[in-house]
């Protein structure tokens, strides 16, 4: 628990047509046909279960380990998160990083020191003294912004409200098409989409970052039918096929280069 809040409860819904519960009652036909659902954000880490404890413990979830790693599992409306071991050294920024909702200035000091006290530690990525949002690195140095309370943009999205890229437009209207989320910002350079049940946003941003090496992270689907042709969808709305793991994962690439995974 973070503060007085519950594990993950969302922040400042109330009566905000755009909380979580009031969406869900809004889309009673979602569930049944979207074809891939966002299970989590996947992220290479050295010491996946250190990782995975800080951020339950952050969050206020559980654990399970899995196959190829341990998982912080998420919600109809809040994104999981899976780590997964990796001995690759970290170069460069990443181009995804989560943004924490609070509901008051007591609110976010109390995530940032539960944050800090969890093995997290202080980031400097060139913000200005005075912006109201706090930049951390978790344990494994991937950055994390605590964001200041009355962003309006993150009403009712809840305590993980937005995973934010570096990308262009076009991946924003190709997640769209993907995950079957509505557009709920598009100005300029910047898109944003959230599911219709509400919660996390996920939102894309330029400049995109140069890459060196494989990325740590990939956004990480489930197929809710067919493996094959749920696949074939998706590289028919612009991914492509870039091979296909021992376990039946299937690895493709957005329109930006990014990777992201297919699971049953």
């Amino acid at each position: 628990m973070v503060g007085d809040r519950a594990p993950d409860a969302p922040a400042g819904t109330g009566d905000d047509p755009r909380s979580p519960t009031r969406a869900a009652a809004r889309a009673p036909g979602y569930r049944a046909r979207v074809p891939s659902r966002l299970t989590a954000l996947d992220v290479d880490a050295h010491d996946p279960a250190r990782a995975a404890r800080f951020w339950s413990g952050l969050l206020g979830r559980t654990t399970v380990a899995t196959a190829d790693g341990v998982l912080v599992p998420g919600s109809a409306t809040q994104l999981g998160l899976r780590f997964t071991a990796s001995s690759a050294p970290r170069v460069g920024r990443d181009r995804m990083h989560l943004h924490l909702a609070g509901t008051d200035p007591a609110d976010q000091r109390r995530t940032v020191e539960s944050a800090l006290r969890l093995g997290a530690r202080h980031l400097d990525v060139g913000q200005r003294p005075e912006e109201g949002h706090v930049v951390l690195a978790d344990p494994e140095g991937g950055e994390l912004c605590v964001i200041e309370p009355g962003t309006s943009f993150l009403a009712g999205c809840g305590f993980l409200a937005e995973l934010t890229c570096e990308g262009s437009r076009e991946a924003g209207f190709f997640w769209s098409e993907v995950l079957d989320w509505p557009v709920v910002w598009d100005e300029g350079l910047q898109t944003a989409i959230q599911s219709p049940l509400g919660g996390t946003k996920v939102s894309w941003d330029g400049p995109i970052t140069p890459r060196h090496g494989r990325a740590r992270q990939r956004l990480d689907l489930t197929a809710v039918g067919d493996l094959a042709d749920e696949t074939a969808r998706l590289t028919a709305l612009g991914a492509a096929l870039l091979g296909v793991r021992p376990d039946g994962t299937v690895e493709l690439s957005d329109p930006d280069g990014n990777e992201f995974l297919l699971r049953v």
